[in-house]
């Protein structure tokens, strides 16, 4: 028999989001266009509003040093894998691999940029999530956990979009005008979809709450194969 602990399942699910938003987050699906704006949305947001969702968990049952803790481990992870694809990108490919070369560096390449807006947005916002749900919590108790939850999303998610789309889509070769107006088309949905998400999910943080709490058994136990 085996045993894991409960927070680190948490952890590991946490550390998981992360790296699918890192690696596939560069893709943008459309989502409408209102009268002269494009609206389109990156795929990371089927991803985005669970990691906030985990963190509010946490923070409820262990206190928000421990989802500190759990942030910074995050934003070394998104650190260390930039540094990564900047080493791997470079190194010279066999003959063999030649083919897929350009393809390799094109998407692990575009990583890096994305994987440094990511460490600005996501420590601005997860740590602003946290302080937002702390304090209300130290005004309303335990009371509320679904106001909670969404008013620090809602406000934490606004600062995640708008520093991240910037860093991360702003072209250099186009004007402000050309930048504004797709940026603009990407923060509204992709704002507007995540607070969506984020109130869809209210239920996955009162069970995450419960589970975690699980009358103090701290482990999920299970036979080995």
């Amino acid at each position: 028999m085996f045993k894991i602990r409960k927070f680190d399942v948490i952890v590991a699910l946490y550390i998981f989001g992360i790296m699918v938003v890192e690696l596939m987050g560069a893709k943008v699906i459309p989502i409408a266009d209102i009268g002269g704006l494009h609206l389109s949305t990156s795929v990371a947001i089927f991803v985005l509003p669970l990691l906030f969702t985990m963190t509010d968990a946490v923070t409820e049952v262990h206190g928000r040093e421990r989802t500190r803790g759990l942030i910074r481990l995050g934003l070394l992870i998104v650190l260390m894998q930039v540094i990564t694809a900047a080493l791997f990108t470079v190194l010279p490919s066999d003959e063999r691999f030649a083919w897929g070369d350009s393809a390799y560096d094109a998407i692990f390449g575009s990583s890096i940029r994305f994987g440094l807006a990511s460490i600005a947005a996501f420590a601005l916002a997860e740590f602003l999530d946290v302080a937002i749900f702390a304090k209300l919590r130290q005004r309303l108790g335990k009371r509320g956990l679904w106001l909670r939850n969404n008013v620090s999303n809602f406000l934490s998610q606004f600062i995640d979009v708008l520093v991240w789309t910037t860093i991360a889509f702003y072209s250099f070769g186009d004007s402000l005008g050309s930048n504004t107006a797709f940026i603009l088309g990407i923060i509204i949905p992709y704002w507007a979809v995540r607070c969506a998400m984020s109130l869809a999910e209210t239920p996955i943080v009162y069970l995450a709450v419960r589970w975690l709490r699980g009358n103090k058994v701290e482990t999920i136990a299970a036979k080995a194969a």
